[in-house]
């Protein structure tokens, strides 16, 4: 049965595209159900983090090629949905990749913050070969992460990365080797250090960084974190921490 999962780890969400035995394609349905486990995430006060992953083999085998072939621009829109959630989450997101990530899925590896990569992990744009033009914002996301060489290279030359390659290029932080467990919980294990942080400074964060990648000048982004640090310094969460940094100070 082809499903979207949602396991809790103490403040982390891990949402698993699962439909193997067709590679985890996104069908209609399933990038509905994405992007409504991510909105979930984003509502539940006991999330700060969220680890996007697929159940093996593939991690995403891209969007169902029926759905495609049938789709107008709603269509596409609504094939979008899922990662596009995931690129839109206000909370911090880790992409668990196990397996091959092939257009639509490779945009859903992309839309992540992080992405950390198994061995078996493949990043492959493949649609000019399946003879349909990039769609979802994948070239901007490409070029944003690897610079517009490899990009070219991914996109125009159907350039095929495996974890190392991946890494290399800067488009996987790390591999973890292992099976799926493994990664999936190394995934949890990175994505908990961002949970320890208040949920609020997570989400503003994570809005000013959005932010401050667009301007020109340091003195932008000066301005644009001095508002939200003002109130974090003001904020409840700060006393506390700042009293329990004091009190082990002092017991020193």
């Amino acid at each position: 049965m082809a499903e979207i999962l949602v396991e809790h780890r103490d403040r982390v969400a891990v949402v698993t595209v699962h439909a193997p035995e067709r590679r985890n394609a996104l069908t209609l349905d399933l990038s509905a159900e994405l992007a409504a486990a991510v909105a979930a995430a984003e509502q539940d006060t006991g999330v700060h983090a969220l680890v996007v992953t697929g159940t093996p083999p593939a991690f995403c085998a891209g969007a169902d090629l029926s759905a495609l072939g049938e789709a107008r621009e709603q269509g596409l829109r609504a094939i979008y949905a899922g990662f596009l959630a995931v690129a839109r989450c206000a909370l911090p997101t880790v992409a668990a990749v196990g397996g091959a990530a092939v257009g639509a899925g490779l945009n859903l590896a992309l839309a992540a913050d992080v992405r950390i990569a198994g061995p078996r992990a493949r990043f492959d744009a493949r649609f000019l070969r399946l003879g349909i033009h990039p769609g979802g914002g994948m070239t901007w996301m490409l070029q944003a992460l690897v610079g517009p060489q490899r990009a070219a290279a991914m996109t125009l030359f159907g350039e095929i990365l495996d974890a190392d390659a991946a890494f290399a290029a800067g488009l996987a932080h790390r591999v973890v080797d292992g099976d799926h467990d493994a990664l999936v919980s190394a995934a949890v294990e990175f994505a908990a250090a961002a949970a320890e942080a208040p949920r609020e400074l997570l989400i503003t964060t994570k809005r000013s960084m959005r932010t401050t990648r667009t301007l020109d000048t340091h003195a932008e982004a000066v301005d644009t974190e001095i508002v939200p640090q003002l109130a974090s310094i003001e904020s409840p969460e700060f006393e506390a921490r700042l009293h329990a940094t004091k009190g082990r100070i002092t017991s020193k």
